[in-house]
């Protein structure tokens, strides 16, 4: 089931996820541990009207007008990086969710994260040169920052969507993810 087919409103559902994942970006955490790709995949696979598809950019907004800004290049990146993980979601999760897609898909879109990110890492010119050494050097470098975006990832993949099918099942007693 999807939000689109309940009575719940799913604007004041997406106020609360970007407030959410906003405060996993604020709180203290091990670097890269947030909730951002959870929202963008919870937002493709269960929001149908498309306006919510600017949730994590959103919520990087919001959490970074607290913690602070940073290079324009990286902040780009990492903006376009979180968004692939709503588009993911549509992608993937829209129709059929199932505990094996919801996990390929998380590994997925922080791959594609590390990518994105790490190439406006690369691009802005601050860090590594701008030359195929640069290049390897920079994702390198990146790898623990991966290991954590991984962790933090799946960890609010399974809060959020366990949460979400928890409702799902007390309120309508159907289960929306399917376990095949």
């Amino acid at each position: 089931m999807n939000i689109r087919s309940k009575a719940v409103n799913p604007t004041v559902i997406c106020i609360l996820l970007v407030i959410f994942a906003a405060a996993t970006r604020v709180y203290p955490h091990p670097v890269n541990f947030t909730s951002v790709t959870a929202i963008g995949l919870f937002a493709g696979a269960c929001i149908s009207d498309r306006r919510f598809w600017l949730l994590p950019g959103i919520t990087l907004l919001i959490s970074d007008v607290i913690i602070g800004f940073y290079n324009p290049v990286v902040m780009l990146f990492v903006y376009l990086g979180f968004t692939v993980s709503v588009f993911a979601g549509r992608l993937f999760l829209y129709r059929t969710c199932t505990l094996f897609r919801l996990g390929c898909t998380t590994v997925i879109s922080a791959t594609v994260f590390f990518v994105i990110s790490n190439m406006g890492v690369w691009l802005c010119g601050l860090y590594y040169p701008l030359n195929v050494t640069g290049l390897i050097e920079c994702f390198i470098l990146a790898l623990p920052f991966f290991g954590n975006t991984l962790c933090g990832d799946l960890f609010y993949v399974v809060c959020l969507f366990g949460l979400f099918e928890a409702v799902q099942m007390c309120t309508t007693r159907k289960h929306w993810l399917r376990t095949a």
